[in-house]
């Protein structure tokens, strides 16, 4: 009876979220663990968002399959002073709705991403005046002069001011603040392609636009991206043909999907490291029964770090396929980091640190974690909460979709006491790392957003502003160097390391997997 009930219910969810296509159909029927927050380009700080959005919204810049910067919506572009950037617009282009885009657009993007509200004022930190200078050419002013100003342009995407205007979507959403805008839900970009259905939770359809103004290198004509949260039944569909490509792919399945005839893996390092981050601001740690906040304490994080067996969690939980860290950035993107070593593993070490800080006994706290957003994140947490409780560390973990997760943990909230988290450098460089996670929190220019443990470091400041000018690679790396050694000093974060992207698709799939996990639908050809 078992097996029969488990059938059936495959069968009801293959007939309503895998519906069959004919043959002749250039169809790419994709499954994700969930679905997008939102369709508000600025809403979210979530690569998932950026990959999903990124087939309907363009930046003036965007990257190539290997992550090089090109042109998108600007054709070129040219430094006229240290601190003056012109950007000369592609003319001719169209919104999906058919109205045009120019200068004004630029300006009004430029304006809603930059709202107090917006996840994203980190992509123009450092602008302090956007000029239109005719339709088709735009100014940015910087602050200092910004040798990296486009690196972390592609999620800065182009929205329609008139569109945005007429709907009353001026102001990006927020998720902390409640703020639900009508592009939450609606999307007018220029991309390859857009949405012509989106029911939430269930599917979001896209077809190709045919006005777009780039050279199409696919082959489809309808593309359907299905949220399925459990992994096993994500891995049933490919297998048995109902999808074409999924991910992440279970890692416990690999051998299963590339045994299976039809179906492969592909995997390859991400550029996401995955971290513990704490409360460092209250007075009193939420959800922890000693009194005050023991994470203000440099000898109680360095205790949880080396409490962490990071070995362990890799070779068990993540089946080899991740890559133990002692940086907060890949060293793909920062090889210098090298020279910075993990504390080892050391629970005697953790347990005298404890003590010496005046927990001899431990303490019981919170630990948040979500449950859907990295690889086997639900399992990692559930192996650093058995690990601290060698120690006397007794976390009460909660594991829970992202959608709450992030609206839990994100600045203005900041509802937890320890959390695990993720983060991809937008430009792919150390100066997001330092500026968005390592800054002292600054409202009116978003600086350290991401920083939600609210730690402030003078040095981590200054080293921040120097980064962002110094054109001399020797002394910018010496710079960088030295900011993530305060950061292993001072056990700002606790590293673990960086996962694998791992895909699976069907052999008549051809795509290309960026190091970023964003799926474009542009690489996908159906044979």
């Amino acid at each position: 009876m078992k097996r029969r009930y488990i059938s059936a219910a495959t069968a009801i969810l293959a007939a309503s979220a895998f519906a069959a296509t004919p043959a002749s159909a250039k169809e790419l029927r994709w499954a994700f663990q969930t679905d997008t927050t939102s369709l508000d380009p600025m809403g979210h700080n979530v690569t998932f968002t950026f990959s999903v959005m990124g087939n309907v919204y363009e930046g003036l810049v965007r990257r190539s399959a290997d992550l090089e910067i090109e042109p998108a919506l600007a054709t070129s572009w040219e430094i006229l002073e240290p601190t003056r950037w012109r950007f000369h617009l592609r003319e001719g282009v169209k919104f999906h709705n058919g109205n045009d885009f120019n200068a004004d657009d630029v300006l009004f993007s430029y304006e809603r991403i930059n709202n107090k509200d917006s996840n994203l004022r980190d992509r123009v930190g450092g602008v302090t005046e956007v000029i239109k200078v005719d339709d088709y050419t735009v100014d940015f002013v910087t602050e200092v002069p910004n040798p990296i100003l486009t690196a972390q342009w592609e999620s800065f995407y182009m929205m329609d001011k008139e569109w945005s205007e007429e709907h009353g979507a001026t102001v990006p959403t927020s998720t902390t603040k409640g703020i639900e805008s009508y592009a939450g839900q609606h999307s007018n970009g220029t991309g390859p392609f857009k949405i012509t259905e989106r029911e939430v939770g269930v599917r979001t359809v896209f077809v190709p636009n045919e006005d777009w103004w780039g050279e199409v290198e696919h082959n489809l004509t309808k593309v359907t991206m299905t949220p399925v949260t459990q992994a096993a039944t994500r891995v049933a569909a490919l297998l048995s043909g109902e999808i074409d490509m999924m991910y992440p792919a279970p890692l416990q399945d690999i051998k299963r999907i590339d045994d299976n005839d039809g179906t492969r893996v592909i995997s390859g390092p991400e550029l996401r490291t995955i971290f513990l981050g704490m409360d460092q601001f209250r007075d009193q740690a939420l959800g922890t029964n000693v009194e005050g906040n023991p994470f203000k304490d440099v000898r109680v994080r360095k205790a949880i770090y080396q409490a962490i067996d990071i070995d362990l969690i890799s070779k068990k939980v993540m089946r080899g396929l991740s890559y133990p860290t002692s940086l907060m950035i890949s060293p793909t993107l920062f090889p210098a980091g090298e020279q910075i070593e993990r504390y080892p593993y050391d629970p005697e070490a953790s347990k005298a640190l404890l003590a010496e800080a005046g927990y001899p006994d431990g303490f019981e706290t919170r630990f948040d974690c979500p449950n859907d957003r990295y690889v086997n994140d639900a399992d990692i947490c559930q192996v650093i909460t058995a690990m601290l409780a060698r120690v006397g560390i007794k976390l009460n973990t909660r594991a829970y979709p992202k959608a709450q997760f992030f609206a839990d943990i994100n600045r203005g909230k900041q509802d937890f006491a320890m959390y695990l988290l993720g983060w991809t450098p937008s430009s792919f460089d150390s100066h997001n790392v330092l500026y968005s996670l390592m800054s002292t929190w600054n409202e009116d220019t978003g600086r350290g957003r991401v920083n939600y443990g609210d730690f402030s470091d003078p040095r981590l400041d200054e080293i921040t502003d120097l980064v962002l000018t110094e054109t001399d690679q020797e002394k910018r790396d010496a710079l960088i160097l030295e900011a993530f050694q305060i950061v292993k000093d001072k056990v700002y974060y606790v590293p673990l390391h960086q996962q694998s992207v791992v895909w699976a698709a069907r052999d008549n799939i051809e795509l290309k997997q960026r190091a970023d996990n964003q799926f474009q639908f542009r690489f996908v050809t159906v044979n």
